[in-house]
């Protein structure tokens, strides 16, 4: 129950953290000014980044769910074995960190203009995020082939499901980074580009949150 706790607690923390960098618990109609400042007030957060942060608040809530169910199923059976934690998973971690580090760099180097900067950082954050998975399905062979297969028990059948949906949902996110690094390579325009470069970032960030609180919840397990 605590490792839930610290898990909805990290992922609300970054959701309030992302309301206060967005904007979104203004109030326009309280601004003095110009209709047209107040307009430009009420508009200033782009739909995409709110649609992005409802998506991000479902996948919160269903790796919560998922959380809630390891636990409770944890301690309501005898037949639960908890599978070796694969070495493996320190170093795809410490990938995944990496990748964030290298979105942040991006998003830096977006806003002041510097395109070489962007490109590198784009380029190492989507490298690490292709290792970490590359690592974690590494990790799931060497744990297979040591005998803990899925069905063997519900310990192993967990430890896959949370692993493989947190790797689906970072695939589709290296999608998006992939079409923003494309958008970089053909010369578009910086301004447009800070968006996207926000949404990737975004939503690594993000990631490597979930990852942290999936990694401490198989760790207690």
């Amino acid at each position: 129950m605590t490792i839930i706790l610290l898990l909805m607690a990290a992922l609300a923390t970054v959701a309030v953290w992302w309301l206060t960098q967005q904007r979104l618990t203004e109030k326009p109609w309280l601004e003095r000014g110009p209709a047209e400042s107040v307009r430009d007030t009420a508009g200033s957060v782009p739909a995409a980044k709110v649609g992005l942060g409802v998506f991000l608040a479902v996948v919160s809530a269903l790796f919560a769910l998922f959380a809630s169910a390891y636990s409770m199923r944890m301690h309501m059976a005898s037949d639960w074995r908890s599978p070796p934690i694969p070495w493996l998973l320190w170093p795809n971690t410490g990938m995944l960190f990496t990748s964030s580090a290298a979105m942040v760099w991006a998003q830096a180097a977006v806003r002041q203009g510097r395109i070489g900067d962007l490109r590198t950082g784009l380029f190492t954050g989507g490298a690490c995020a292709v290792l970490f998975l590359a690592g974690q399905v590494v990790a799931c062979r060497q744990l297979a082939a040591a005998g803990f297969y899925m069905a063997a028990n519900p310990a192993n059948a967990f430890f896959y499901l949370l692993t493989v949906l947190h790797g689906l949902h970072l695939l589709g996110g290296l999608v998006a980074l992939g079409r923003t690094s494309v958008r970089v390579l053909r010369g578009t325009r910086v301004g447009p580009m800070i968006l996207s470069v926000d949404l990737c970032a975004l939503y690594l960030h993000f990631l490597l949150v979930v990852w942290l609180a999936v990694f401490a919840l198989l760790l207690h397990g």
